[in-house]
């Protein structure tokens, strides 16, 4: 099994993406095979990678930073919210469906065994991983 991190932090927009963008190069630089993976993200703003398929655009800096192409094993679900209530679910760099907040929340788990394949992908390529964790909800 591939050693991966984790990163986590207290809210959105703290620098969780930026900071690991910064340990993919350093480590990279120093000779290990890296990769960021984040299993779900939530943006209108997406990178296209070479073979169409759409991740984050963090992700594909990510990949930048690691020097390697973009993948969409990087960001295996990426939501893209079309109105306050729904979302373009993206599955392995793909539209799979369009949903409202609650039908995703009973969704979630079909999407289990794509983000499993995408993260073992990965694995196998590398000497670390760098996931970052989704911000954690308030109350």
């Amino acid at each position: 099994m591939t050693a991966s991190l984790m990163f986590q932090g207290t809210g959105s927009d703290v620098g969780k993406s930026v900071l690991v963008a910064g340990l993919c190069r350093l480590f990279a630089r120093r000779g290990l095979a890296v990769r960021p993976f984040k299993p779900q993200n939530m943006s209108n703003n997406a990178a296209v990678t070479s073979d169409g398929g759409e991740i984050g655009r963090a992700q594909a800096l990510q990949a930048r930073a690691s020097g390697v192409a973009p993948s969409i094993d990087m960001n295996p679900v990426l939501l893209k919210p079309e109105t306050d209530l729904g979302a373009q679910v993206i599955v392995q760099g793909r539209r799979w469906a369009t949903l409202k907040a609650r039908d995703y929340s009973r969704r979630k788990r079909d999407l289990l065994q794509a983000v499993l394949e995408s993260y073992h992908r990965l694995g196998s390529q590398l000497t670390w991983s760098w996931s970052r964790a989704p911000a954690a909800r308030r109350r």
